[in-house]
């Protein structure tokens, strides 16, 4: 048995928790370059601590953001059932838009590349397929301009988010992306 498929103990599971808590709260304030030591006293565990659960930078942010990248991932799901493509496209960026804006680094998250053997970039990459599908089925029922491309949803998120008034910012892409 490692190291990782032991039952951790009482103490050190409530640690883990309280580091990844508190990661997810400084990295979405600050992004993922912010520093473990802050994390750490957030959690009131010391810097060794974190270390010995989370040997990199990249191990704490997996964990951290999994669990959103799993969020995203319900997203893309309820836009793909929806019966009319374009409310989906338009609840996939919205449902997107505002986790992005509310959240610094899930931002980076999804702008970054990272190991592609983790788990982060795994749940990237099969969001990117959902995503392409989003895009696909607004197109073929001619709602969605047929030169938009999943690559372009960046500069949608950038738009977007730019600004205070993301809605607002938002509805304006929107209207440019709708096909006439």
């Amino acid at each position: 048995m490692t190291l990782e498929q032991r039952p951790l103990r009482a103490d050190a599971r409530r640690n883990r928790e309280a580091l990844v808590a508190a990661a997810r709260e400084v990295f979405g304030a600050k992004g993922v370059d912010a520093p473990l030591d802050e994390i750490a006293r957030r959690a009131e565990v010391a810097i060794g601590t974190l270390y010995n659960r989370f040997p990199t930078r990249a191990d704490l942010v997996e964990a951290a953001f999994l669990p959103t990248l799993e969020e995203a991932e319900a997203v893309t799901e309820e836009a793909l059932a929806y019966d009319d493509p374009w409310a989906g496209f338009v609840h996939f960026l919205e449902r997107s838009v505002l986790m992005q804006v509310t959240d610094r680094g899930f931002t980076e998250v999804c702008s970054r590349a990272f190991d592609p053997a983790s788990g982060l970039e795994k749940a990237k990459h099969a969001n990117a397929s959902r995503m392409n599908r989003i895009i696909a089925r607004a197109q073929e029922a001619g709602s969605l301009r047929p030169d938009f491309r999943g690559e372009d949803l960046a500069i949608v998120f950038a738009a977007a988010t730019a600004i205070p008034d993301w809605r607002r910012a938002l509805g304006m892409v929107l209207d440019g992306l709708r096909a006439r």
